[in-house]
Order: C-alpha cells, then sequence, then structure tokens
C-alpha cells in the first residue's frame, strides 16, 4: 500500500515556446544565478567597511571577470559531466557520436565540472589583471550558494535526480517512467536548502559580521568544506546509477568528486592562516 504523499508539483520543463524557440526553467536558473550572483559580488566590492580599505578589485574588473566565469560554469560543467558521468556509465553514447559531447541542451551538467572551470577563469583572470586570486575567490565563493539554489530548484522542476524510494510524509512520485510509481525523497529540495540558503547564510555571516576578509582564502575554504559535506550527505538519500566500486556500494561519484574540496578547503585554511597578509581595518559590518 502506497501511502499518501505530497502530488509532484507538475510544471512544464519549458517556460515558453514560440516555434523552434524554447525557453527553459533550466536555461533561466542558469541566467538568474549568474546575473543574481554577479550583481551581489558588485554590492560586496562597493561595501569598502567590509575590507577595511581598498576592495581587491573594481565593478568594471567584475563585469569582466562576469564573462569567464560564464564560460567556466558552462564549458567546465558540461565536459565534467561527460568525463566524470557520461564515459564512465555511457560511454556509447560519446563513442558513436562525440558531437553528443556539445548538447547540452539535451541534459548533463556536472557542478564539479563547473567549478574547475571557473576555478581556472578565476586564476588566468587575475593573472591577467593582476588581482589577488584568493581575494578574488573569496567573493566568488560568496555568490555561487545563489545559483546552486537556483540549479537545484531547476531540477525539482524538471523532475531529475529524484530521491531514493522513502514513506516520509514529503515524500513524491515524480513524472519520470524511470522514477517508478513509488514516492521519493525530493532531494532536489534538500539539496537546494542546504546548498543553497544554508551556505549562503553562513558566508553572509562570515563576510559581513566577522573579519574573515582581511584573511583571504577563509571564505572559499568555508565553501569548499561545506558543500563537500552537504552534498555527501544528500548523496545517502539521492537515487543514483553512479556508484563506484561496485552497484549500491553506497558510494557514489558525487560523494568521490566531494573529497578534492575537502583537501582543497584544508589548503584554503592553511593559506589564510598562515600565509595570507592581514589587512588593515576591521571588515565588520553588522
Amino acid at each position: 500500500m502506497i501511502p499518501l504523499v505530497i502530488p509532484f508539483p507538475e510544471i512544464d520543463p519549458v517556460l515558453i515556446e514560440i516555434g523552434p524557440l524554447a525557453i527553459r526553467w533550466y536555461s533561466l536558473a542558469y541566467i538568474a544565478g549568474l546575473v543574481l550572483g554577479w550583481r551581489y559580488i558588485v554590492r560586496l566590492v562597493r561595501n569598502r567597511e567590509l575590507w577595511g580599505g581598498k576592495p581587491p578589485a573594481t565593478v568594471d574588473d567584475i563585469d569582466d571577470l562576469l564573462v569567464w566565469t560564464t564560460l567556466g560554469v558552462i564549458l567546465g560543467g558540461r565536459l565534467g559531466y561527460v568525463l566524470f558521468y557520461g564515459m564512465i556509465y555511457y560511454p556509447e553514447i560519446y563513442l558513436a557520436n562525440p558531437l553528443n559531447i556539445f548538447k547540452v541542451w539535451e541534459g548533463g551538467m556536472s557542478f564539479h565540472g563547473g567549478l574547475l572551470g571557473v576555478t581556472l577563469a578565476i586564476i588566468w583572470f587575475c593573472k591577467r589583471r593582476g588581482l589577488d586570486m584568493f581575494q578574488v575567490g573569496d567573493l566568488v565563493a560568496a555568490a555561487v550558494p545563489i545559483g546552486l539554489f537556483f540549479g537545484r530548484i531547476a531540477n525539482f522542476i524538471n523532475g531529475e535526480l529524484w530521491g531514493k524510494v522513502s514513506n516520509v510524509p514529503w515524500a513524491m512520485v515524480f513524472p519520470d517512467p524511470q522514477a517508478g510509481p513509488l514516492p521519493r525523497h525530493p532531494s532536489q529540495l534538500y539539496e537546494a536548502f542546504l546548498e543553497g540558503i544554508v551556505i549562503f547564510v553562513m558566508l553572509r555571516y562570515l563576510t559581513h559580521h566577522t573579519a574573515v576578509l582581511k584573511r583571504p582564502g577563509i571564505v572559499a575554504g568555508t565553501f569548499l568544506s561545506s558543500y563537500g559535506l552537504f552534498r555527501a550527505f544528500v548523496e545517502i538519500y539521492r537515487d543514483s546509477e553512479a556508484f563506484i566500486f561496485a552497484p549500491n556500494s553506497g558510494i557514489t561519484m558525487g560523494m568521490l568528486l566531494s573529497l578534492p574540496m575537502w583537501v582543497a578547503a584544508g589548503f584554503f585554511f592553511w593559506w589564510a592562516l598562515n600565509k595570507s597578509p592581514s589587512i588593515g581595518g576591521s571588515g565588520v559590518k553588522k
């Protein structure tokens, strides 16, 4: 007997369709995350009290950085998906037709790949502009949860990346036939809450109520460690075919890819506490 469950709010993944042109919620989620994240970083840069003096970049720098981080998100996210998931679990799709690698509109983006793409974009951009990559990294890290929130909501609207079968009161039956008729954890909403809202609030508190911006690297380290923890936790409830070592081993690719994030976070914390100079001023604005 299937318990009473919350009905899945079936929202058409396509918001507007005019002839061959289709505007999807998923695309809007990326646009919203990038644009709102950009505007948030601009606000941080303009708030000189947070830095106790001169901000690490100008508004013009941030405007230009948006272009490169956008490319990093799209190219890194897609290539990361193909390498981390596609070529491991569905290699025939890409070996039969390599052009499938570029079909982003058919789905398939990896956060970890996007993270690598953005990291490379920040390093390249900062070297060209003579900016401190740790300070710029802190700025970008503070805004990333905005994009994560919208991305996970789009996953939910698409009815993809659902959770495991469950009898919790908030379980839902997803419309995709592959999900089956049984109710499942809405794991996309778990991720939207933890990766988006909780991490954003944590980083907002750090940037506006402590002096961590005087120690470049702490904000980025906090983001990396928190995301790695929350992603590994939600993977427990997320139904996934991407198991490592053996089917149903309990260790997923999402968990494995989170391990380097903790290593990187440790490096950022070490750098912040031992290498980065303390910047003048209180760095606190309540």
